[in-house]
C-alpha cells in the first residue's frame, strides 16, 4: 500500500513540475521585448509580437501556448488569459504594446475594425 502511495505521489509531483514549467514557457513567450518602458517608448530591444502567426477567432487573436492561451480582442483591446479552459480578463493593451507591437495594423489587416 506504501509503494502505491508513493508512486502516485510521484506522478503527481512530476505532473506538477510539467505543469510548471509550461506555465513559466507560456508566460515568458508573451513578450520578448525588453525596454522602452517610458514614453515616448523608444530604445525596445527583442522581439515584437508576430500577429500574423495567431489563431484567428470571431472576437479577435489567439496565442495558443502549453496550458496558457493568450487572447487579444480585436476590437477593444482586452487581453485575456484562458488556463485550462477557463478564461480570465487581464487588461487592455498598454500605450506601450500599441506602439511597439502595433496590434492595431494586425487587427485592421484581419478584417476587425480596432477602437483602441
Amino acid at each position: 500500500m506504501i509503494i502505491v502511495l508513493r508512486v502516485f505521489a510521484f506522478i503527481g509531483f512530476v505532473a506538477m513540475i510539467l505543469f510548471s514549467v509550461a506555465l513559466f514557457l507560456d508566460i515568458k513567450a508573451m513578450d520578448k521585448t525588453d525596454g522602452g518602458y517610458e514614453a515616448p517608448y523608444t530604445g525596445v530591444t527583442g522581439e515584437t509580437i508576430d500577429w500574423d502567426v495567431m489563431d484567428l477567432t470571431a472576437a479577435g487573436l489567439v496565442r495558443r501556448g502549453y496550458v496558457l492561451n493568450f487572447i487579444v480582442n480585436g476590437t477593444t483591446g482586452m487581453i485575456s488569459l484562458q488556463l485550462l479552459g477557463i478564461e480570465f480578463e487581464a487588461r487592455k493593451l498598454s500605450p506601450r504594446a500599441i506602439l511597439v507591437h502595433k496590434p492595431k495594423q494586425a487587427f485592421i489587416r484581419r478584417g476587425f475594425k480596432p477602437e483602441f
